[in-house]
């Protein structure tokens, strides 16, 4: 038994992951707001569909990804609540600025400083769940933590439609905003780094070497398990971001919904979905994957699979009561792989470097998934409008659900190397 295992738990750990839960709720809510604000700043500030593309992905994800690569090794050798707590306190405030746009660029800049903002917030939260529970609760706590994901993209899409229908859709993004800047006192009152490891029994009083980011690089490069499960993630990652953001205006176009009836439906979905997925996942992946750590990747790529078709049958739909339990299944398996891979990556790197290895991953993830997924529906989107018109966006997604394939089978191939790459604690 590890000493991990074996130490008694930390009694404070429940309240950290409720806060880093609180925090990344706030995260998505000011990440997937601008989806279900779409039409109202398209027709206010009068942009097209692949100009809102680069707004919700390449915009967020350009910075995003790239700043969370030195920002998680400053967690790694400094505080991760620290910079967890000023990075949300930024993209807070950026999210406020959102309202003040007059344009493209305005609202392209302020979008490019909540992206800064929230590259401090994830992979260092990651590090602090791995600090806190040990190996066999791992993929449980980062699937509760990854709640926030359902339940931030759906309080964001009920409540900036609310908003925007009956105030005004600057209003949604002032609210958020100044809600997120509240609460950064609270969590950071509630929240500390646990102690750093010992070296050894024999020098106490020495802490353990962060590992340097070229040396955290160099070690995961190594690790084809790492390869498989970046990318298959980032495939999933595209059509996700992807259906994720475009859904509302879809219910708009061709369902012939209202901003509220659209805002209720895609909530609905994210929250009752995507609640179920992320938990299922990490007590699947905490169970088989204990007899085999290959099942980690291999329940992630089994549900791509049986995902692909239900999103087909859901976008293809002519009835919308049909269409929510169509779609309500595959949102449930597009959120399964949360637990078992970031619990995964967290087994890729010694303790110590958490912080980058979940950076590193959320740099090709985000980059691709996030960056390439939003704008890629959009900008085929238009391309589309003048065969199939309104009809273009759904065509769109449609055509996109082969990257759940290509998914699975990356991750398919990640199992095995997992059982080699993994790290014991």
């Amino acid at each position: 038994m590890s000493t991990q295992a074996s130490a008694k738990p930390d009694p404070n750990r429940n309240t950290v992951l409720v806060m880093l839960l609180v925090v990344y709720i706030f995260n998505f809510v000011d990440r997937q707001i601008l989806s279900i604000l779409a039409a109202p700043i398209q027709e206010d500030l009068q942009l097209d569909d692949g100009e809102m593309g680069l707004l919700g992905g390449f915009a967020f994800a350009l910075l995003y990804s790239t700043v969370a690569v030195p920002l998680a090794a400053l967690a790694d050798r400094t505080s991760r609540s620290w910079v967890i707590a000023i990075s949300l306190a930024a993209w807070s405030g950026f999210t406020a600025l959102c309202g003040l746009a007059q344009n493209f660029w305005h609202i392209f800049l302020a979008r490019l400083g909540v992206g800064i903002g929230e590259a401090g917030g994830v992979a260092p939260s990651y590090a602090l769940i791995g600090d806190y529970f040990p190996s066999e609760q791992r993929a449980r706590a980062l699937s509760f933590y990854s709640l926030g994901i359902p339940l931030g993209s759906g309080l964001g899409v009920m409540l900036g439609g609310y908003i925007a229908s009956t105030v005004d859709w600057r209003v949604a993004f002032f609210t958020v905003g100044l809600l997120g800047v509240a609460i950064v006192p609270i969590f950071k009152l509630l929240v500390r780094d646990k102690q750093k490891p010992k070296v050894s029994a024999d020098n106490p009083s020495t802490v353990a070497p962060m590992p340097a980011l070229k040396e955290t690089a160099g070690v995961l490069a190594r690790k084809k398990s790492f390869w498989f499960l970046s990318f298959g993630a980032a495939m999933s990652s595209m059509l996700g971001y992807g259906i994720a953001f475009w859904l509302p205006s879809l219910l708009i176009r061709s369902f012939g919904f209202d901003l509220v009836q659209a805002s209720q439906f895609f909530g609905a979905i994210l929250l009752l979905g995507g609640v179920v997925g992320v938990l299922a996942g990490g007590v699947l992946a905490d169970r088989l994957g204990g007899r085999d750590r290959a099942f980690y990747a291999w329940v992630p790529g089994v549900a791509f699979f049986l995902g692909a078709p239900l999103f087909a049958a859901g976008i293809t739909s002519a009835e919308w009561q049909i269409a929510f339990v169509l779609f309500l299944l595959p949102q449930a398996l597009a959120y399964i792989w949360l637990g078992p891979v970031l619990s995964a990556i967290q087994h890729l790197v010694v303790p110590a470097a958490r912080s980058t290895a979940s950076a590193l991953f959320l740099l090709i993830n985000n980059l691709i998934g996030l960056g390439g997924g939003i704008y890629a529906l959009g900008a085929v989107s238009d391309f589309l409008t003048p065969t199939y018109g309104d009809e273009a966006l759904r065509y769109s997604m449609l055509y996109s659900l082969v990257l759940y394939g290509g998914a699975a089978l990356l991750m398919a191939l990640a199992g095995p190397a997992l059982r080699k790459d993994w790290v014991a604690e």
